[in-house]
């Protein structure tokens, strides 16, 4: 592990540019999930005690570099101040001389980064802008760890840096689950489309020991080993495709596990008439929209003789009524496994967050990442430039 905690750097008088994720959503003005500010509570207070003085840098929506007055960070600064339980100062241009002003103790949040274009672009003026104001940066954002950008990579490689607490506990969690895993390892990789997810099955073919396949993506396999999936989400024109994952995946002794059967509705509505069936025998007038019973159990089986789960995307369209059934009744089992402490789980995605949530058993988990894109593009096994610029 390459990098510095903020247990190595001296604190002490310094100002500490934190780059945090804080972008949390928004209605009528008010933040309506804070998860995303609690997370960078400990970053911040252990940088206050041990003496620095955090400068929060943070992106806010995607204003595309011009000033969005419903995209400014001001919006979030009640909710900070409720976390931190202390003032925080908004600061829409920063310049060093405010900075070193503000009290020892302050909380200072600088406006949206993404209102410049230089953000985006990593363009060096900005990066040595920002590096100017600080002494130390701090990177608290894998979420953003994907993204080379000027408040990520660019003032990185400017000044002393170091992992935030988020930070070093989402490395130091997906080490443990991809980079130095117990074996067996399993992945449950889903969600609407194959396309979306051929790196990443590339990635974990030759570096997990079984791929548990569900949601819409695994009709295409359904479909390119012959069977009629009739309605339902499929991307025909990948069959090619599916069938080389599925040899490489041969080859490589690592098993798929497809749906052995299926929940099929004539239309994708709550509560709509379904039934199950084997998963070669789709009628041609229906959809399928969730795994069922025989697979979850299948499924449970599995994980029973598993040491490491990772999981990105649901097993079914989770988002209605019944057909999150197998997305949540998979979910529990490996709960109950990592409770017991049988099992290793570690989670990530938009969606699959979402749905664990949903389920009652994200507590349970043995750790579920904060990111979307940069858990993904972690998951295929592509170098992060966030990460990679903390270098010592």
């Amino acid at each position: 592990m390459g990098w510095n905690t903020l247990d190595d750097m001296d604190l002490a008088g310094k100002v500490v540019l934190t780059r945090v994720d804080i972008n949390v959503p928004v209605e009528n003005g008010v933040v309506t999930d804070a998860t995303r500010i609690e997370r960078i509570k400990p970053t911040i207070m252990d940088t206050l005690a041990a003496g620095g003085k955090p400068v929060l840098l943070a992106h806010f929506g995607r204003p595309k570099g011009e000033y969005v007055p419903e995209m400014s960070l001001r919006v979030t600064v009640p909710t900070l101040e409720k976390v931190l339980g202390r003032p925080v100062t908004f600061i829409e241009r920063p310049d060093r001389a405010t900075l070193d002003a503000a009290p020892a103790g302050a909380v200072i949040l600088i406006e949206n980064t993404r209102f410049s274009a230089m953000e985006e672009a990593n363009d060096p003026k900005m990066a040595s802008f920002l590096a100017s104001l600080g002494d130390v940066f701090c990177n608290d954002a894998f979420s953003a760890a994907h993204r080379a950008h000027a408040s990520t990579t660019g003032v990185a490689e400017l000044l002393p840096n170091c992992a935030g607490r988020l930070m070093a506990e989402e490395l130091s969690a997906l080490e443990k689950a991809l980079g130095n895993p117990q074996r067996p390892v399993v992945a449950v990789v889903g969600g609407a489309k194959v396309s979306t997810k051929l790196d990443l099955l590339g990635n974990l073919i030759s570096r997990v020991d079984s791929i548990v396949i569900g949601g819409g993506m695994a009709n295409t396999f359904l479909a390119a080993q012959g069977h009629d999936v009739g309605k339902s989400l499929c991307e025909h024109d990948l069959a090619g495709t599916a069938q080389d994952i599925m040899a490489k995946a041969k080859a490589a002794n690592c098993s798929l596990l497809l749906p052995s059967d299926v929940v099929v509705a004539a239309e994708f509505k709550a509560g709509a008439a379904h039934e199950t069936v084997a998963a070669d025998a789709c009628p041609p007038d229906m959809m399928i929209l969730d795994a069922g019973p025989n697979s979850v159990a299948q499924i449970a089986a599995l994980f029973s003789t598993a040491k490491t789960v990772i999981w990105n995307g649901p097993l079914g369209a989770f988002e209605i009524d019944p057909f999150q059934t197998a997305t949540f009744a998979a979910a529990k089992a490996a709960a109950d496994l990592t409770k017991s402490g049988d099992l290793i789980t570690v989670a990530g995605g938009g969606d699959t967050v979402a749905a664990l949530n949903l389920a009652g058993v994200a507590d349970n988990f043995t750790y579920i990442s904060s990111a979307g894109g940069a858990f993904l593009e972690w998951m295929e096994g592509k170098t992060l430039p966030g990460v990679a610029a903390l270098g010592g």
